[in-house]
């Protein structure tokens, strides 16, 4: 995978909580959402890139099957949405709808 992160380590990653790391995640995912429905596909696919990027860290660092599977379900959905045939019937609003949940959850810890 191309990086698309260039001075994020696996060990600044693995200093945030679960929480902002998904919040992360999600930010890039709105923000291939935002490019896609301005037509700017260049700019969105960066954005997916980048998400699955994030994804793939968040799965390196993560303990437990339950996070694990959702996490492997997550970047399956996201490749099916953005590059695939949208099998799982994923809209925009559900992704952001989605996510607002760890944004949410990751403002409240502090």
């Amino acid at each position: 995978m191309i990086t698309q992160h260039g001075n994020l380590t696996q060990e600044k990653w693995d200093r945030l909580s679960f929480l902002e790391q998904m919040a992360n995640i999600g930010s890039e995912v709105s923000r291939a959402l935002n490019w896609r429905k301005k037509n700017n596909d260049s700019y969105s696919q960066k954005a997916v890139c980048r998400s699955l990027e994030l994804v793939e860290l968040t799965l390196k660092s993560v303990k437990g099957f339950s996070r694990y599977k959702e996490l492997s379900r997550l970047k399956e959905a996201i490749i099916d949405y953005f590059y695939g045939e949208n099998e799982f019937s994923s809209t925009d609003i559900l992704w952001r709808k989605y996510f607002d949940h760890f944004n949410y959850a990751a403002r409240r810890q502090y």
